[in-house]
């Protein structure tokens, strides 16, 4: 089917740092126009076309890996200069169809790259503390008094979850008053997290890299103020989730941040 090219993220126009290699395993270069810069890799269509892509996109474990791969090139360029994270699985035909997007999205990517400038991504991921199982409803009395007492303890176990949610919206309240910036993402599925809680809040904010520490500190209290979360921070990050004004973010990518 022949080659494409891999979209890793936009940056100021420069050379990209010597070494990095794309999801396919070629080594990353830039195609310029107008003061910016694409970071590409060169990528074999019959694995990275779009047929391919529908069908390797629902494989977790070749999404987690590619997302790695996207996310190493992405990282080591975001060491030395602002970027704007590319969507996992942007693929161009050839360097013609990147520059036509460098310069249709010019003014959007300008400003990205300005609002982005010094600032990083931090992510808290929120899980319920596992609850006790329910003890099996004593036995004696009625039929109608066991559905009564089984009934009450399953409530117990739904009041649990529903204080851990309340919890969560009270942490992302007072962290996202402290950001920049805040984007809450779709709890991560189980089988990404490994952990058999359920994740209560996925949110990503965007701190100035000066008061990361700041925020780091905030996190900490917020956890230690909520004995029945299990409150978790992650990155710094790339600003995956801020490539726009009202960006979501990719969530492809969380399979590289976490």
């Amino acid at each position: 089917m022949g080659e494409g090219l891999w979209l890793h993220a936009v940056t100021r126009a420069g050379p990209p740092p010597g070494g990095l290699t794309g999801v396919d395993g070629a080594p990353v270069r830039v195609v310029e126009t107008a003061g910016l810069a694409a970071a590409v890799s060169p990528v074999d269509l019959d694995r990275f076309g779009e047929e391919a892509l529908q069908r390797n996109l629902e494989d977790l474990t070749w999404l987690e890996g590619v997302a790695r791969s996207h996310h190493a090139v992405v990282a080591a360029l975001g060491a030395s200069r602002t970027v704007v994270p590319a969507r996992l699985a942007t693929v161009y035909a050839d360097a013609a169809g990147v520059r036509t997007m460098l310069a249709d999205r010019h003014a959007d990517l300008d400003a990205a790259l300005s609002r982005l400038d010094g600032r990083t991504e931090l992510g808290v991921k929120i899980y319920a503390t596992p609850a006790p199982e329910p003890a099996a409803a004593p036995a004696g009395g009625s039929g109608t008094d066991y559905l009564r007492r089984r009934r009450a303890q399953l409530s117990a176990v739904d009041d649990r979850r529903q204080r851990a949610v309340d919890g969560a919206e009270e942490v992302h309240a007072a962290l996202a008053g402290r950001a920049e910036a805040a984007r809450r993402h779709p709890p991560q599925d189980r089988r990404l997290t490994g952990r058999p809680e359920p994740m209560v809040l996925n949110a990503a904010y965007l701190v100035d890299e000066g008061h990361a520490d700041g925020f780091a500190a905030a996190v900490a209290a917020q956890a230690a103020g909520h004995a029945d979360l299990d409150v978790e921070l992650t990155g710094p990050w790339p600003p995956y989730s801020f490539t726009a004004p009202d960006a979501d973010g990719d969530a492809a990518a969380e399979g590289a941040r976490s």
